[in-house]
C-alpha cells in the first residue's frame, strides 16, 4: 500500500462542506480508477491534511494522471472556496502539496 499526505490551508468552519464534497466525489468511479482504498481528512488550526491510501505504490502518480479528469477538475474547483495552497507561491500541481514521509513503522 502507498499513502500520500496533502497539506493545505482550510477555513476552520468548512469541514462539513469539504467532507460532503469528498463524499460525493468518492461516490464516483474515479477513486476506484486511481486505486484509492481509503481517504481521511483532518484539520488542525487552519491546516488541512488529506491522507489518501492506494492499493499500489504509485499513488502520487495516480493523482498526477487524474488531475485532468473532469471529476477531478470539478472537485478541485468546488474546493477552492474552502481550501488554498499552503504556499501559493510554489504550488503548481497536487504534488507540490504532498508531505514527505521521513519515518514509517508497521506491525507486520
Amino acid at each position: 500500500m502507498h499513502s500520500t499526505l496533502i497539506v493545505a490551508r482550510m477555513l476552520p468552519q468548512s469541514g462539513d462542506d469539504v467532507a460532503q464534497l469528498f463524499a460525493d466525489f468518492d461516490g464516483t468511479d474515479l477513486p476506484h480508477r486511481m486505486g484509492t482504498v481509503r481517504r481521511q481528512l483532518f484539520s488542525y488550526r487552519g491546516l488541512y491534511f488529506h491522507l489518501q491510501d492506494f492499493a499500489t505504490p504509485t499513488g502520487g502518480e495516480a493523482i498526477e494522471e487524474a488531475k485532468t479528469d473532469p471529476a477531478f477538475v470539478r472537485i478541485s474547483d468546488d474546493l477552492k472556496p474552502f481550501i488554498e495552497a499552503y504556499d501559493p507561491s510554489t504550488w503548481r500541481s497536487p504534488k507540490d502539496a504532498m508531505a514527505s514521509r521521513f519515518y514509517h513503522w508497521s506491525q507486520s
